[in-house]
């Protein structure tokens, strides 16, 4: 027993039960402390409480936290107090070391909110004395996962190609493009939205394959419902404006797409995507805009409109034969003044 203290007393490198508990006087954190290891996004993806000073931090199992990641040392860094009695990090002389705020450093103090990387793990220590925010208002449809989601996209999605081939479809019922255009369709949604859920699960905690693929169906469904709403104004009442400008209500409805899927990627960031969604949603009417000045002479997107629907649906009244000459012929000397002109 006197020899294993004796030992203990004459390698520094093995600290004391008593060194351990007993931080310098004046240190304004009291443990327990907790490690988090965090994701890119800042999420937290596993906390280990730790009760003593000091910490051993490294891959080998000996270490009082154990960080799994190949690109830490076996004794990569160790955190005790400092000078200041407040916690500090110190580099053990690896290859990789501590990496803060994309700068090596050798030693730094410790704070609730600072963030240092070692090799590929990114980690923080927070004592127990640390606030944390209140909770957050849960919003989350629960019931709304998984395949019911999806197989509502799926079915809006197949629902809206079948309604884009019959309104397009000039000849008699080709089977085959009533097959075709649904099974692009779907194979498009599963594209898009497993691209979503790969950033899901990437900065998230959950895929939503599903949610994803509800809101590429729900986005579809809108995109043709306001194109064709679109048209039905326009010729019913002659409002060429109407489908000059139908552009930018798909631009505000793929805005509408990229926020739900972005508040599902990250939920408590929804105001703030609010915003970025609608400024990019005014950014890219701005680059319509000009790109029709630049295409056509005019801001709208047709120098006409092109829709033709049965007569039955026309709501204004028709224009005399009298007054369209009159049109045609104030036309026509607006052309030649610019003819005259050049």
């Amino acid at each position: 027993m006197g020899e294993q203290m004796s030992a203990r007393t004459d390698n520094p490198a093995a600290p004391t039960t008593e060194a351990r508990s007993a931080p310098p006087q004046g240190a304004p954190t009291v443990g327990p402390w907790t490690i988090e290891t965090l994701a890119r996004n800042g999420e937290v993806l596993q906390r280990q409480r730790v009760a003593t000073l000091p910490i051993r931090m490294g891959r080998a199992y000996d270490n009082d936290f154990i960080v799994d990641d190949d690109y830490a040392a076996p004794h990569h860094a160790l955190v005790d107090t400092g000078p200041d009695g407040k916690l500090l990090l110190r580099d053990l002389g690896t290859r990789n070391g501590i990496v803060h705020k994309k700068r090596r450093v050798k030693e730094l103090a410790m704070g609730g909110d600072t963030v240092v990387r070692m090799g590929h793990t990114t980690l923080r220590i927070r004592p127990a004395s640390h606030p944390v925010p209140p909770e957050l208002r849960d919003r989350t449809m629960h019931g709304w996962e998984g395949m019911v989601p999806g197989l509502a996209g799926i079915v809006l999605t197949i629902l809206s190609a079948l309604l884009a081939a019959w309104l397009t479809d000039r000849n008699n019922i080709d089977l085959q493009r009533y097959v075709q255009w649904p099974a692009a369709a779907i194979g498009v949604g599963l594209v898009w939205s497993g691209l979503w859920s790969f950033g899901n699960r990437l900065f998230g905690r959950r895929a939503r394959l599903g949610r994803h693929y509800f809101i590429f169906g729900c986005g579809l469904a809108v995109l043709l419902g306001v194109r064709l709403l679109a048209s039905v104004i326009a010729y019913a009442w002659s409002l060429e404006w109407v489908t000059g400008y139908a552009s930018h209500a798909a631009v505000v409805t793929v805005a509408g797409m990229i926020y739900f899927h972005l508040a599902t990627v990250t939920p408590q960031l929804r105001r703030r995507l609010r915003i970025v969604c609608a400024v990019l949603a005014v950014i890219a009417s701005v680059l319509v805009l000009a790109g029709n000045q630049q295409r056509h002479g005019i801001m709208a997107d047709e120098l006409y409109m092109p829709v033709l629907l049965p007569p039955e649906l026309r709501a204004s009244p028709d224009a005399p034969v009298a007054q369209y000459i009159n049109q045609v012929g104030a036309m026509k000397k607006e052309i030649d003044a610019e003819r005259g002109g050049q």
